[in-house]
C-alpha cells in the first residue's frame, strides 16, 4: 500500500464525515422549491393586484419549468467546463436576482421575466447538486445524502405551500418570494465552506445539441399541455393552426420526439469525432440506466397526474378551499418524505430491481384505492391510506432510480447524471399533469354527454343551448349560474348538477385506475434494474 502524508487523508475523512455539505446542498434544492410551490398558492393575490388573467400566472409557471427542462444539460456541461461548485455558486447569484426582480415586479410581464430567469438558475443549480454529493460522500453515505435530497424537495413542497399561504393572507403575496433573498445569500455563504470541484479539461459546450434538446422538450412539453385546448387529434376552435384539421397538440409531440432521436444522433456524431456531447450518452448506454430512466419518468408522471387529481377532487368534487387541499396532500407529502429517506435502509437487504418491483405495486395498489373510496365526503381514513400508499412507493423509487443512476457512473459523468434528473423530472411533471387532464376531461365529456342524451328531462332544445364540445371540470355553483341563462327549468338545473356530479366523480375514478394499470406496466422494464445491492460512485481509477 502506497504510504500518504498525514494530512489529506485526515481532511477526506473529515469531509465525508461531515454533513456540513449535505445542509448546502439540501438548501441549494430548498431555495428552488420555496420559489416554484409558491407561484401555485399565489395566484389568487398576484391576479388581484396585476388585475390580470389567472393563465397568466400559469405562464409564469411554464416559464420556469420550460427554463429547467430545457437547458438543464447545459448546466450540467457548464460545470463540467468551470467547476460545478463555481456555477452553483453564479446560479444561486442569478436566482437571488431573480428573486428580487419577483419581489418588486411592477407587473404581470416582469413577473414572467424573473420566472425565466429562475428557471434559468435552477437549470445551471439542479446538476451541480448531484456533483457536490458525488464530491463529498462515498458508500452508504452517499446513497443517504441522495435519499436527503429526494425528500428535501418533498417536504420543501409542503412548507412552501403553507408559508406561501400564510404570508400572502396575512401579509402579501411578495413575502413569499422576498424570504427566499436572504435565504439564497445564506446559501451563497455557507458554499464557500465547500471544497472545490475541478473542472474537467477540454469540456465544450455543444449548442446545435443545446437548441435541439431544447426545441424537443418545449414541443413536447407544449403539445401534452395543450391536448385539451387545441385537440387530442382534431383541432378544436382554440387551436392557434388547424394544418387539414388536425391538431397541433399532438404535431408538436411527434416533432418534440423526433428532435430527441436527433439529438441522440447528434450526440453519437460528436463522439465519433472525439467532441464533448451536451450529454454524455455513457450515463443511459445500458439497459439498466435506461430501465432506470424509464421507471423514474414514470414514477415522476404518476405522482404529479395524482397531485393534479386529488386537489381537484378536493376542490370541484366537494367544493373545498386550497387549505382545504393542503391540509389533505400532508399524509401524502410526509410519506413521500419518510420513503426517500429511510428506503436507504433496506439497500443491503433488498437489490434495486425488487425494490423497484414492490414500490410500484404499492403506487398501484394506492390508486385503486383512490379510485374504490372516492366520493362526496373527504376524511375517510381509505382515502389517506390510498394517498400513503402512492407516497410511500414514490418516495422510495424517486431515492433509488436516482442512485442507481448515479452509481452507475463515474464521477466525472455525475453533472451528466445531475442534468439527466432535471430534464425528466421537469419534463414528466409536465407531462404527468397534462395527461391526467386530458384523460379526466376526455372521460367526463363522454360521461357528460352520454347521461344528457340519455335523459328525458332534458330536451333537445336546451342541450343546444349548452356547448357540449367545450366540457371541463366545473364546481355545482358555476355550473348552476351557467344554466341560469339558459331556458332551464329548477327541476333540470337540478337533474343537470346531478350529472355533471356524478360524470365528475365517474371520471376521476376512471382516470385512477388507468394509472393503477400505467403504475403495473412499469413494472416490465424495470426488471432490467440491477439485481445488486448498489454501491458507491466508482472513480476513474476503476
Amino acid at each position: 500500500m502506497t504510504a500518504q502524508s498525514p494530512p489529506t487523508p485526515n481532511i477526506d475523512a473529515e469531509l465525508q464525515d461531515s454533513w456540513l455539505p449535505m445542509v448546502v446542498i439540501g438548501m441549494g434544492q430548498v431555495q428552488m422549491s420555496l420559489n416554484i410551490n409558491a407561484l401555485p398558492v399565489s395566484i389568487g393575490n398576484i391576479v388581484n393586484e396585476f388585475n390580470t388573467a389567472p393563465t397568466t400566472v400559469g405562464t409564469a409557471i411554464v416559464a420556469y419549468s420550460l427554463s429547467v427542462a430545457g437547458f438543464v444539460m447545459l448546466g450540467g456541461k457548464l460545470g463540467q467546463k468551470f467547476g460545478s461548485l463555481l456555477v452553483f455558486q453564479i446560479a444561486t447569484v442569478l436566482l437571488l436576482l431573480a428573486m428580487v426582480i419577483m419581489t418588486f415586479s411592477t407587473s404581470a410581464e416582469i413577473m414572467i421575466v424573473a420566472q425565466l430567469i429562475a428557471g434559468l438558475a435552477a437549470a445551471a443549480i439542479v446538476p451541480t447538486l448531484v456533483v457536490l454529493i458525488a464530491n463529498n460522500y462515498r458508500g452508504k453515505q452517499q446513497s443517504k445524502a441522495l435519499g436527503i435530497l429526494g425528500a428535501v424537495q418533498a417536504i420543501t413542497t409542503v412548507t412552501a405551500f403553507f408559508l406561501a399561504g400564510a404570508l400572502g393572507t396575512w401579509i402579501g403575496w411578495r413575502w413569499a418570494f422576498g424570504i427566499i433573498i436572504p435565504f439564497a445569500a445564506v446559501v451563497l455563504l455557507l458554499s464557500f465552506r465547500l471544497k472545490r470541484v475541478p473542472k474537467i479539461p477540454g469540456v465544450k459546450i455543444d449548442w446545435v445539441g443545446v437548441v435541439l434538446a431544447a426545441l424537443s422538450i418545449i414541443f413536447i412539453s407544449v403539445g401534452f399541455n395543450n391536448l385539451n385546448g387545441w385537440g387530442l387529434v382534431l383541432a378544436r376552435a382554440a387551436a392557434p393552426l388547424a394544418p387539414l384539421g388536425i391538431s397541433p397538440a399532438p404535431i408538436l409531440i411527434v416533432l418534440g420526439v423526433i428532435g430527441v432521436q436527433l439529438f441522440v444522433a447528434w450526440a453519437q456524431r460528436r463522439v465519433a469525432a472525439h467532441q464533448t456531447p451536451l450529454l454524455a450518452l455513457e450515463v443511459i448506454d445500458s439497459r439498466q440506466e435506461q430501465a432506470a430512466a424509464i421507471s423514474m419518468m414514470s414514477i415522476v408522471i404518476l405522482g404529479n397526474a395524482m397531485t393534479f387529481l386529488v386537489p381537484l377532487y378536493i376542490q370541484m368534487v366537494q367544493g373545498r378551499t386550497s387549505l382545504d387541499t393542503s391540509v389533505a396532500m400532508i399524509p401524502y407529502q410526509l410519506a413521500v418524505f419518510a420513503a426517500a429517506i429511510s428506503i436507504v435502509r433496506v439497500f443491503d437487504r433488498l437489490s434495486p430491481r425488487q425494490i423497484a418491483r414492490k414500490a410500484f405495486i404499492l403506487v398501484a395498489v394506492g390508486m385503486v384505492v383512490l379510485a374504490i373510496v372516492m366520493n362526496n365526503e373527504w376524511g375517510t381514513l381509505p382515502v389517506i391510506l390510498g394517498l400513503i400508499l402512492v407516497g410511500l412507493g414514490q418516495g422510495s423509487l424517486v431515492t433509488l432510480l436516482f442512485n442507481v443512476l448515479v452509481t452507475s457512473s463515474p464521477k466525472e459523468l455525475a453533472a451528466d447524471v445531475g442534468a439527466l434528473r432535471g430534464t425528466i423530472n421537469n419534463l414528466a411533471a409536465g407531462v404527468g399533469t397534462a395527461l391526467a387532464g386530458a384523460l379526466v376531461v376526455g372521460i367526463l365529456s363522454l360521461n357528460i354527454q352520454r347521461g344528457v342524451m340519455d335523459n328525458p328531462n332534458l330536451p333537445p332544445e336546451l342541450i343546444q343551448q349548452v356547448n357540449l364540445d367545450e366540457v371541463t371540470f366545473v364546481s355545482n355553483d358555476r355550473l348552476e349560474t351557467t344554466l341560469a341563462t339558459t331556458t332551464a327549468t329548477p327541476a333540470q338545473v337540478d337533474e343537470a348538477i346531478a350529472i355533471n356530479a356524478a360524470a365528475r366523480l365517474r371520471a376521476l375514478k376512471l382516470t385512477f385506475l388507468f394509472l393503477a394499470a400505467l403504475a403495473l406496466l412499469v413494472i416490465v422494464p424495470s426488471r432490467r434494474l440491477p439485481g445488486y445491492v448498489p454501491g458507491e460512485v466508482p472513480t476513474p481509477e476503476r
